[in-house]
């Protein structure tokens, strides 16, 4: 996946579905339920236990074209990992030194920050978009405060997004919002409400679809 592939990809779909659980199959599940579901940008967090193999049994079954991407990369290592792994696209939680070992292996980075100061070092350091985390430290009333001075840097707000402040986010400017128990539930977890996805999946899609994504 380019670059331009992961952009293009939050401007259309303004969904990062985020799995994240303490039971493999039941992860993979998850995966496999938001694709057929039609939510077909996925991140799997790599505090997932069996994260990596998770990742390879995804990849797998979609093929080698679905954006499947690794989050919560914190070291080269997890980024190495992650690519062997099958990630299209990196997700971090921070200004981490995956950040730039991920660009080396051609993947794309989603890179945390939080302060003008942290933007401006990730955008400068080549992040395809910015992860605003925790997107519930200031909220959306924040993410318009930083578009005044980084108007050209697509945002990601991630971190206590559900559907209402899904809402605020997109109405102040986000490209996308990264979604993980609102949007999976319990499914990741322990074999949870996978039955359940279709209905939050139209409930997130309704919200998105009430605000134009930004050009810029």
């Amino acid at each position: 996946m380019q670059p331009d592939d992961l952009l293009s990809a939050l401007r259309d779909r303004r969904i990062l579905a985020i799995v994240r659980g303490n039971d493999p199959d039941a992860a993979l599940d998850a995966v496999l339920a938001l694709f057929r579901a039609g939510v077909d940008l996925v991140e799997v967090s790599l505090t997932t236990t069996g994260a990596l193999a998770v990742l390879e049994r995804a990849r797998a079954v979609l093929g080698p074209y679905a954006a499947l991407g690794a989050g919560t990369l914190l070291t080269a290592a997890d980024a190495r990992a992650a690519a062997r792994a099958g990630a299209a696209f990196a997700v971090t939680p921070g200004l981490t030194e995956a950040v730039g070992e991920a660009q080396s292996l051609g993947m794309p980075v989603l890179a945390g920050a939080v302060t003008p100061t942290e933007v401006a070092l990730a955008w400068t350091e080549g992040a395809t978009a910015i992860k605003l985390f925790p997107g519930s430290l200031g909220g959306p009333g924040y993410l318009r405060a930083l578009r005044d001075p980084f108007p050209d840097v697509p945002f990601v707000p991630v971190g206590g997004v559900d559907a209402e402040a899904a809402r605020g986010f997109l109405a102040a400017g986000a490209v996308a919002v990264g979604v993980g128990g609102p949007l999976v539930g319990t499914a990741a977890r322990a074999g949870g409400d996978v039955a359940g996805l279709p209905a939050r999946i139209a409930a997130f899609r309704t919200l998105a679809e009430e605000f134009p994504c930004p050009t810029s």
